[in-house]
C-alpha cells in the first residue's frame, strides 16, 4: 500500500480545518473569551442582535422600561400635558409647554426631551397621536368628519421635531437643553397656529439608529 504524500496529508488537513475549524471555534467562544469593553457595535453585523439576547437588567433603564439593543432605536408617548406616559428607555422631560410655574422660559408651545445620549448620529422623528374619545372642541362629533378647517382637533394638527445645539439652524431657549443630546417637539395646529391646553396634542416621538452611548438617566 503506497503511504500518503507529505503534500495530500497537508492538503487534507488544511480542508479540515476550512470546513470544520472556524465551526469549532465558534462552538468554543463564551463570554469568559471576551475581554470587557472590547466588542463595540460596529463589530456586530446590523438586525442580528435582539432583546431576548440580553440578559435581563443588562441594558441601560430608562424612566419606564429598557432600552433596546444598539441600533434598533428608541419611541416615547407624550400626553396633552406634555408628560412621557410610554417609552421604550431613557428619555426625561425636560421642558414641557406653560403647565406650570416652573417651566423654564422658552417651552410655550414645544416639549424638549432629554434624550440622555449623544443625538449626532441619530434621526429624530414625531408623529401626531389621535385621541378620538376626547371631544376638544366640544362639538360632540369625535368620527374625525366634521367639516372645516381644524374643525376635527381630535384627528387633526402638525408637528416637528429636532435635535437641540444645531449650530446656525436649531437652538433651544430652555436653560441646558441646547445642546445635542435634547431634542425639541413642537406640535401645532393645521393652520400653523400654537396649541392651547384645550387642544394639545398626544404625539410620539422616535430616535433612530445606533443607541450605544445610551445613559441611563439619574432618579
Amino acid at each position: 500500500m503506497r503511504r500518503p504524500s507529505p503534500s495530500l496529508v497537508v492538503s487534507t488537513l488544511a480542508l479540515v480545518v476550512a470546513t470544520g475549524g472556524t465551526s469549532y471555534a465558534a462552538m468554543q467562544i463564551t463570554s469568559k473569551d471576551i475581554v470587557d469593553d472590547t466588542v463595540r457595535s460596529r463589530d456586530v453585523r446590523d438586525g442580528t442582535l435582539k432583546a431576548k439576547d440580553f440578559r435581563t437588567g443588562s441594558l441601560p433603564a430608562g424612566e419606564q422600561g429598557e432600552a433596546g439593543p444598539a441600533g434598533v432605536g428608541r419611541w416615547a408617548l407624550v400626553d396633552a400635558t406634555g408628560q412621557i406616559v410610554q417609552q421604550s428607555g431613557g428619555f426625561t422631560v425636560a421642558s414641557r409647554y406653560d403647565a406650570d410655574a416652573t417651566t423654564p422660559a422658552g417651552a410655550v408651545g414645544n416639549v424638549y426631551l432629554d434624550a440622555n445620549e449623544d443625538l449626532t448620529d441619530n434621526g429624530v422623528l414625531a408623529v401626531v397621536a389621535l385621541q378620538n374619545q376626547v371631544d376638544q372642541n366640544g362639538d360632540a362629533i369625535l368620527n374625525g368628519r366634521a367639516p372645516g378647517a381644524d374643525a376635527n382637533p381630535e384627528f387633526s394638527g402638525e408637528i416637528t421635531a429636532t435635535m437641540c445645539g444645531i449650530a446656525g439652524v436649531v437652538g433651544c431657549a430652555p436653560v441646558g437643553t441646547n445642546n445635542t443630546e435634547h431634542l425639541v417637539v413642537s406640535p401645532r395646529l393645521s393652520d400653523g397656529q400654537v396649541t392651547t391646553a384645550q387642544t394639545r396634542k398626544r404625539f410620539y416621538v422616535v430616535v433612530t439608529g445606533d443607541s450605544s452611548d445610551l445613559v441611563a438617566p439619574v432618579s
